[in-house]
């Protein structure tokens, strides 16, 4: 049976690159995001939905359309999230702490809930969310983040709890510094906290782990595709991080 496999900030990124990955597998793919124009350059065959993942009427709608259009769901990679405010605490607006918050771990609640109904009734399922190795360690000036992240295993721990004798497997990937414009653009901005430059914060955030590199969104997307088949049947409840094994998350030369 083919897969179906729903993915959250699925237009760019990380997210791209695992709906990619999926594909080419031969899965079917949903992808969320709010760029739609993001959206309108993915796949034609891929279905595509232009909603934010803190808005719950929007996912319920969401789920209701997939349930028409193809009965039932496999895989929820829960990816969606934002890098929020990098500041020292004292100087973060509560504004900014509760969007990033809101994004990146209420979205992934929602998208949980929602899926959950369609993957017991089938009783079989795979949640794959996306933590960080800040979700693991924690991080100067990013504390939204960090809790959001912490936040993200919590939640993933307890649906593997609740909901493994439906055979739904839940797991989170901890990705470690990400090749990408996302990680560009944090590092500049770190680069103007610390005083540094953005190439310097980059080779720092290489040496923190024992294989002094940066990591690529294939592979992530890699982890995404394993723990969603078979071969991965009884791996559930897992905090994995792809990160080369960080040393230290915050190095400094």
């Amino acid at each position: 049976m083919t897969q179906r496999v729903l993915v959250t900030a699925g237009a760019g990124g990380i997210g791209r690159v695992i709906a990619e990955t999926f594909d080419q597998q031969g899965a079917k793919i949903w992808v969320v995001d709010v760029d739609s124009q993001a959206l309108d350059e993915c796949p034609d065959h891929w279905q595509k939905s232009c909603i934010d993942v803190t808005d719950e009427p929007a996912v319920i709608d969401l789920f209701s359309k997939l349930r028409d259009r193809w009965g039932s769901l496999d895989t929820l990679c829960s990816n969606a999230g934002i890098a929020g405010p990098g500041a020292p605490v004292e100087d973060i607006a509560i504004e900014d702490w509760r969007e990033c918050v809101s994004v990146s771990l209420e979205g992934a609640f929602l998208f949980a809930k929602h899926a959950t109904p369609l993957m017991k009734a089938q009783e079989s399922g795979a949640i794959i969310m996306t933590s960080s190795t800040a979700g693991i360690f924690g991080f100067a000036n990013r504390s939204p983040y960090t809790a959001a992240k912490w936040g993200v295993i919590g939640l993933m721990k307890t649906l593997a709890i609740e909901l493994g004798p439906f055979n739904i497997r839940a797991n989170a990937i901890c990705p470690g510094p990400v090749e990408g414009e996302r990680m560009t653009f944090v590092a500049q901005r770190e680069a103007q906290v610390k005083g540094k430059t953005t190439e310097q914060i980059l080779d720092e955030y290489a040496s923190g782990s024992s294989m002094r590199k940066l990591v690529g969104p294939q592979d992530i997307a890699h982890m995404a595709v394993f723990l969603a088949s078979d071969q991965a049947k009884l791996v559930s409840g897992q905090v994995i991080a792809v990160d080369g094994h960080t040393e230290n998350p915050e190095p400094r030369h």
